[in-house]
């Protein structure tokens, strides 16, 4: 695109007819409409959860989930596919509290099969959610399947969180849902590849950069993040498609030969995904050049101009599987009534209006009853004001920082980190503004501030949620040990780093280096714990929250760019904000 025609698309791409709302409010009203619509599927409007109607206790439950603006992902809930899915704000992994609703929705006398991308929030929110449901006795059997198959980030740079998934994932998902039954095992054999004209545009939020004219990105990821590679001039459909099929194919790419194609006799299954912003006239046409390049040699994410491709090797499937490649295609291709599956090929028994939302209501009120707090024999009890005014201090800090936290991470993907931010710590002010520190309980605190951090989706989210679940469960034994509260300094800081050990089980990056928000908490945490000095392990906390600025990307989305642009970490930043805030009034109460 070239002059006016790039400006007039750019004007269209950003303009929403719902532009001065957060983005995440369009979520819910979404699914109220699909549900509506299709009577076989029912909503959990408070946790965002799609489910089949008419759930099969005998069969194995497959529930997936993600960030929301990937339609039609959540359209693939129905008979023969998905039996549930939870569905996390734009582009933000759901919460582990959403997780386990969409698991109590769909029970199996089976087991249950958490089948999601290979992304790390998803990774540790559905983890948790599968170990809660374990100790709850919801599941006989439960396991979380991450898929991954991109092959713009080579094996050396991926090494450490494998590659992410893009929409190649939908093939295994179709597999597996439709053997599920049958309780067949799938091992998934498929790799993929996106390009994109440029970002796209969630309403409500501040656009990214354009991308130049001149210049097509190839290895685009589904969340905005920018591309692994950038080609210009822009070139030729031709050659834009050879390069792709070539990072797909080519089995003497030893950073990108994840799967072999050289076997004239496999049978390979082609899926050409819409990113959303391409008329399907120019992705037939885009098709029609992939389908002739091979013979020679969908989910989307919002309004993004572009496109992937993937294959999946069905022949080494059924090697890897001990299965036939009939015996696959013929799952691939049985009936289901998920909404966006091509062809559905029956309708399901529909429930009257009236006992579907029934039994929507029976569910909601069973997850999301009156809660007691489940409070110890023993307690803490500090000044209540005190409790108040350092709590309230460092959301306030955090809030502040919003601005900076979504710009920065906009660079590095959705830009939806400093609004998870914003969100938790406005629901822990709400909190503190409903009285909960009137007591100067610091478990009941600990208990609240948990629930509102449930509903914070992301790995942010999913952090934070293990390391409060952890460092309360710590506190509760210093109490029983020691039988005195107040505590002092040293048994708040012996209890966070147990808690910070016991978070080091659930993810991979638990080191420092690595750009995350554990290049402030570690070493955070370490400070506290050697001095008992809370104000000198903030300032700790600020140095190493401005060297991340230096550092180069291992774990996250971030991973899969070039470059950190000199700009701080959000996740860390926010970390410092917040203990910062806490520092500055407890010096201002002392």
């Amino acid at each position: 695109m070239e002059g006016r025609d790039a400006q007039n698309y750019r004007e269209v791409c950003c303009k929403h007819y719902f532009p001065d709302i957060a983005a995440n409010t369009l979520v819910p009203r979404a699914l109220r409409a699909l549900t509506i619509a299709n009577p076989h599927l029912s909503l959990i409007e408070s946790e965002r959860v799609v489910h089949c109607t008419h759930n099969d206790i005998d069969a194995v439950s497959v529930i997936s989930g993600g960030g929301s603006g990937h339609e039609p992902a959540v359209c693939f809930v129905g008979e023969g596919l998905l039996s549930a899915v939870a569905c996390g704000d734009i582009f933000a992994s759901p919460s582990t509290k959403q997780v386990l609703a969409a698991i109590e929705a769909s029970p199996s006398s089976k087991g249950t099969i958490l089948m999601i991308t290979n992304y790390t929030g998803d990774k540790l929110h559905f983890g948790r959610a599968a170990e809660k449901a374990k100790a709850k006795g919801l599941c006989k059997n439960i396991v979380v399947l991450p898929q991954a198959d991109d092959v713009s980030i080579g094996r050396s740079k991926s090494s450490a969180v494998e590659r992410r998934g893009l929409p190649g994932h939908v093939i295994g998902m179709k597999i597996v849902c439709a053997a599920a039954a049958k309780k067949y095992s799938f091992q998934r054999c498929t790799v993929s590849i996106g390009s994109t004209l440029d970002h796209c545009h969630v309403p409500g939020r501040q656009k990214h950069e354009s991308i130049p004219d001149n210049v097509c990105m190839v290895g685009s990821g589904i969340h905005n993040e920018p591309a692994s590679m950038q080609i210009s001039p822009f070139p030729s459909v031709e050659t834009l498609i050879g390069r792709c099929l070539g990072l797909l194919c080519d089995p003497t790419d030893p950073g990108r030969a994840f799967v072999s194609f050289e076997n004239a006799d496999d049978s390979v299954v082609l899926l050409v995904n819409n990113y959303g912003g391409l008329s399907s006239l120019e992705l037939g046409a885009l098709t029609d050049e992939i389908i002739k390049q091979l013979g020679a040699y969908c989910l989307g994410a919002l309004n993004a101009p572009g496109f992937s491709i993937s294959l999946c090797n069905v022949s080494r499937a059924a090697e890897g599987s001990s299965s036939k490649v009939e015996e696959l295609l013929e799952l691939l291709d049985s009936q289901t009534t998920a909404v966006s599956w091509p062809n559905p090929c029956f309708l399901s028994k529909k429930s009257s209006t009236s006992e579907k939302d029934i039994s929507a209501t029976k569910i909601d009120a069973n997850l999301h009853g009156s809660k007691k707090t489940p409070l110890s024999e023993g307690d803490i009890l500090v000044e209540p004001e005190l409790l108040d005014d350092a709590i309230r201090s460092g959301c306030k800090e955090a809030i502040a920082a919003e601005p900076d936290l979504s710009a920065w991470d906009r660079v590095m993907g959705d830009g939806d980190c400093g609004e998870a931010v914003q969100g938790v710590c406005e629901a822990i002010i709400r909190n503190l503004d409903n009285g909960v520190a009137q007591r100067g309980s610091v478990l009941e605190f600990l208990f609240s501030t948990a629930e509102a951090v449930d509903d914070m989706g992301g790995t942010l989210g999913a952090i934070f949620g293990i390391l409060l679940s952890a460092f309360t469960t710590c506190l509760k034994s210093k109490i029983a040990e020691l039988g005195v509260t107040p505590l002092d300094a040293s048994t708040y800081s012996q209890a966070l780093s147990e808690a910070v050990a016991t978070l080091k089980t659930y993810t991979s990056a638990t080191r420092e280096g690595d750009r995350t928000v554990m290049d402030v908490l570690l070493p955070f945490a370490e400070a506290f714990a050697e001095t008992n000095d809370f104000h000198f392990a903030a300032r700790v906390a600020q140095e190493k929250a401005e060297a991340t600025r230096y550092l180069k990307p291992r774990f996250g989305r971030a991973t899969y760019i070039s470059e950190a642009a000199e700009l701080p970490d959000p996740g860390a930043w926010a970390l410092y904000e917040m203990v910062k805030g806490m520092s500055s009034s407890l010096q201002r109460n002392s």
